[in-house]
């Protein structure tokens, strides 16, 4: 699997895509933000100025029954914002 998983679509991240020119992806969680910039830039062949990461921890939920109390949590996420060179634009619905 590659190091770019999936575009982020969302209001916030489509905002701030048509005005600040950065786009949002997740991506592996091992990924650095070297590799995060040339896989972008291999992908979708733009220049990319920056690259900022977060980590979102995963939630963890727990709740009794019958058999006792059982406990579940959702993945661990890691987000890249990209900012491009001034000019450029990735197409994502195209």
């Amino acid at each position: 699997m590659g190091i770019i998983i999936k575009p982020v679509i969302s209001e916030k991240a489509t905002s701030n895509s048509e005005l600040l020119g950065q786009y949002s992806f997740y991506v592996d969680t091992k990924a650095n933000k070297i590799q995060i910039k040339e896989a972008v830039e291999k992908t979708y062949g733009v220049s990319v100025v920056s690259v900022s990461t977060l980590v979102s921890a995963p939630k963890v939920k727990t709740r009794y029954t019958k058999t006792g109390f059982q406990t579940g949590k959702t993945n661990k996420l890691k987000k890249a914002i990209v900012s491009l060179a001034e000019g450029q634009e990735i197409e994502l619905f195209g």
